[in-house]
């Protein structure tokens, strides 16, 4: 019970790899904050939690690239939770398009809701980790982050914004105790990569870049934000953890 009454807020957590890493905090006795835009979903969610788990849970309706939503987001875990222990900055959207196809308006709003809410969501969170002297901030960054992907100029420049404010935020937050990290997933099977892996020759392809020869399931990423949450991480901070298979080691 590595995360026992460990108080934890993942975004973009009713399902994928959000709800990978909320199912593998709860297994470690953690209080799950479900959050993302379909307070429905949310809520179904943390059921499954509670009856699998034995874990207490609260859902949360936010859409992180609004800043009032995510204030909110904080303000309701404190009232019930009375802390908050580790941020999990887990939302993220990703559209397929060329750059020169690509509008002003999909290229904000992929920035918004993958980069921008690292922003809204840390600076909510903070102070309060501040006043407890601890804390911990995991962000979902990504394999794009370090390598280009075609047609997703948007989402590789979000994911690369990511690793590069990871390693600010450990030097900023660093004197209060605060430990911040990072997550880079490489394919990983969810809604969002369904449509090219139901394709034969793309997965086909992605496998033949992937050394250990399988597509990667959010209970892979789930077990590494564990660590990053635990005791186990608290010298480590500024850090991009792959999870990729060894893609990037090509």
């Amino acid at each position: 019970m590595k995360l026992k009454n460990k108080i934890i807020i993942i975004t973009g957590s009713r399902r994928g790899i959000g709800f990978g890493i909320a199912q593998e905090m709860a297994k470690e006795g953690a209080k799950i904050v479900i959050s993302d835009i379909n307070q429905k979903e949310c809520e179904k969610a943390c059921k499954v939690l509670e009856k699998k788990y034995n874990v207490k849970t609260l859902a949360v309706k936010c859409d992180v690239s609004n800043k009032d939503e995510v204030d909110n987001l904080i303000q309701q875990t404190i009232k019930k939770f009375k802390k908050i222990d580790i941020l999990v900055n887990n939302a993220g959207i990703v559209k397929f398009g060329s750059v020169l196809d690509k509008t002003e308006k999909e290229w904000d709003l992929t920035l918004n809701i993958n980069l921008r809410s690292v922003f809204f969501c840390t600076k909510a969170v903070v102070p309060h980790m501040i006043k407890q002297k601890s804390g911990k901030i995991i962000s979902l960054a990504s394999i794009a982050g370090f390598v280009g992907f075609d047609n997703i100029s948007d989402y590789c420049a979000s994911k690369g914004g990511i690793i590069a404010i990871t390693k600010e935020l450990a030097l900023e937050l660093a004197k209060y105790n605060i430990n911040v990290n990072a997550i880079a997933p490489g394919i990983i099977e969810t809604k969002m990569t369904q449509a090219m892996l139901k394709d034969k020759k793309q997965r086909e392809n992605l496998l033949a870049q992937t050394p250990l020869g399988r597509v990667g399931k959010p209970a892979d990423i789930g077990k590494a934000a564990v660590f990053l949450a635990s005791d186990d991480s608290d010298f480590i901070t500024g850090h991009t953890l792959v999870v990729d298979g060894g893609w990037l080691a090509h």
